[in-house]
Formats: structure tokens, C-alpha cells, sequence
């Protein structure tokens, strides 16, 4: 496989025909299968909304430090939102090459789960205030554009198409960033995202024209290059422990030789906050019937051994990227 498979969704956004719909989720279960990654088209994405976005990114990221800093994700508390400098996030306890900064779901005030980690308010920069608008519509659209995407994962699975929308997703953790890499010199090892897994059921990655992007298939590194108009969706941890390692959550890393800043921006959909993520009955490796998981994971962990919430096991995760903030948090 050269390049993950481009699949095109627009059944599954607008409710199209049943030939349709099971068309696009067969299609979703074989990437999920082959590579737990794929391009998604038909999305029904508005392109001026990317482009809007992306605008206000390139804005934020010309600012001064000293004005980014304002909103620096210490400022966030237990929210974790807010923008850090290169090198100030970790990925295999390594620095990543990049900067970025962190949003998620915004809640009014007053809402009971203001308290809990990684929820609340986001914070916005006061000189590019188009930047708050744009993210808080993308949010919007792209969790309905996740929900459909889980839709077909759920057909795929000979699940009814609303198993996760009426479950996992009714009230789903969601999460954004919006990364900025600079250019690394060609020769250079250094990484803008070291090799990692996703954590939750799945993200949604749109990218500017400057690859760099790599994911680790059956063969070997392969390149996941911008195709206009399309987003890269790949699977998080919690899809490969709900399957029983059937649909995988495969490694990625992002390195930028492209001679050229890169922006991206990855949405990450994920389980309730709350939801504790068993196996599901029929696809738990090893129960009666279940097919064959696949090969053992890149870092050796077993995801069916994790017990707890969702919540608890992102909490684990994250506070490794951020050890200065786990305080807060925790």
C-alpha cells in the first residue's frame, strides 16, 4: 500500500440509500483492518470555513511569543487549553518540533462538568478574535461529521448504525489542536510528532499543502500526503481495545522537510468522559467466534488489560505530554 485508501462518506453524512451507506462502512472496516487509517471525501466540510481557519492560525502563529504566551496553556488550569512553545510538548518523552495550541468542547458557565479535568472554557487571543469563531464552528461541524464516520464504523462491525451515537458518543469528549511545525533541515532527526498512537475512537486530521506525515503500515513507513479536500482519519486506542486489536490504532509521527511551515489541525473524537470501554462482546480477541486480532502493538501495551474510564485512561496519557501541568490536572 502506497498511501491509506480514499473513502467517500457522503452516504453516511446525509442519510443516503442502504446500498449506499453499507458501500462506505465495508469500504471503512477494510482500512480499518488493513491500516486504521484512510482519507475521508463527500464530507461536507465548507471550504471556506478551512480557509477560514487556517487564516486565523497563520495569524495567531505570526504573533510575538510574548503575545502568544497570553494564553499559555498554564493560564488554562484544569481546562488544559492554550497555546505551548516549541518543544514544550512531549511525545515518547521526547520534544516534539512544534508548537500548538489546545482547545476542546466549550462549556458555559455554570455547567456541572466545568470542574472536571480537561473541560471548561477555551482561551482565545484577544488579537486575532476571528480565530475563536472559526474554532468553536469547526468544533461544531466536525462532531457531526465524527458521528457519521462512527456510523460506518458501527455498520462495519454488523452493529446497528446508531451503537455509538446512542452510547460511547451521546455525550462524547472532544478534543482540537491546531499545530504550527517549522521546517526541520533535511538531514536533521529531529521530529515535529515522535511515533505515537491516538487515544480515543478516532481523529479527523486536516492538513496545509506541506506533507510530512507517516504511518506505520504492514511494510513499513509510508507517506499520508494532503489531498485537497479530504481529511485523514485514523483510529484512536480505545477503537483497537473495543474490537479486540481487529480495527487498529497504528502509529504515526510527522516529520517537516518540506522547506515550509506546516499547520495542521486534528480533531480528536473520542469516548464519554465517564464510559468505562470494555470489548465488545462479539469482538473481544479470544472470545467464541471473535475473529483474529492483529499483531502485537508497537510499544508492547495490551490494551485489554487498562480497567477504568475513559477519562482515567486519557488523564494517564496526556499528563505524559505535559509533565509541568500535571499538577493542575491531577
Amino acid at each position: 500500500m502506497d498511501q491509506p485508501p480514499v473513502i467517500d462518506v457522503s452516504a453516511l453524512v446525509n442519510g443516503e440509500s442502504d446500498a449506499r451507506r453499507e458501500r462506505a462502512a465495508r469500504e471503512i472496516g477494510q482500512a480499518c483492518r488493513d491500516s486504521g487509517f484512510f482519507y475521508i471525501s463527500g464530507h461536507g466540510v465548507p471550504s471556506s470555513l478551512l480557509e477560514r481557519l487556517d487564516r486565523a492560525a497563520r495569524r495567531f502563529f505570526e504573533l510575538p511569543l510574548h503575545q502568544k504566551m497570553e494564553i499559555s496553556m498554564d493560564r488554562g488550569g484544569r481546562a488544559w487549553r492554550g497555546f505551548f512553545p516549541v518543544g514544550g510538548e512531549l511525545t515518547s518523552g521526547r520534544p516534539d518540533l512544534k508548537e500548538g495550541v489546545y482547545f476542546g468542547a466549550e462549556l458555559p458557565e455554570g455547567d456541572p462538568r466545568a470542574g472536571t479535568p480537561l473541560h471548561g472554557r477555551n482561551l482565545f487571543p484577544a488579537q486575532v478574535p476571528e480565530l475563536g469563531e472559526a474554532v468553536l464552528e469547526y468544533i461544531d461541524t466536525l462532531t457531526g461529521l465524527a458521528q457519521s464516520v462512527m456510523r460506518g464504523v458501527a455498520l462495519s462491525l454488523g452493529l446497528a448504525e446508531d451503537y455509538f451515537v446512542a452510547g460511547y458518543t451521546a455525550d462524547p469528549t472532544v478534543l482540537f489542536r491546531i499545530f504550527h511545525y517549522p521546517p526541520a533541515p533535511p538531514a536533521s532527526d529531529e521530529w515535529g510528532v515522535g511515533e505515537h498512537t491516538d487515544y480515543g475512537l478516532l481523529t479527523l486530521l486536516a492538513q496545509d499543502r506541506n506533507g510530512g506525515l507517516q504511518v506505520r503500515a504492514r511494510t513499513g513507513w509510508i507517506e499520508a500526503p494532503p489531498i485537497p479536500g479530504t481529511f485523514v482519519c485514523n483510529l484512536g486506542d480505545m477503537l483497537d481495545r473495543l474490537t479486540g486489536g481487529l480495527y487498529r490504532s497504528t502509529p504515526h509521527r510527522v516529520r517537516n522537510v518540506s522547506g515550509h511551515e506546516r499547520l495542521s489541525f486534528p480533531f480528536f473524537f473520542d469516548p464519554g468522559w465517564d464510559d468505562e470501554v470494555p470489548p465488545l462482546p462479539s469482538r473481544a480477541a479470544g472470545s467464541p467466534g471473535a475473529p483474529e486480532g492483529g499483531p502485537a502493538r508497537w510499544d508492547g501495551q495490551d490494551l485489554r488489560a487498562f480497567t477504568g474510564t475513559y477519562g482515567e485512561y486519557l488523564l494517564g496519557k496526556v499528563s505524559k505530554v505535559f509533565p509541568q501541568l500535571r499538577q493542575d490536572v491531577l
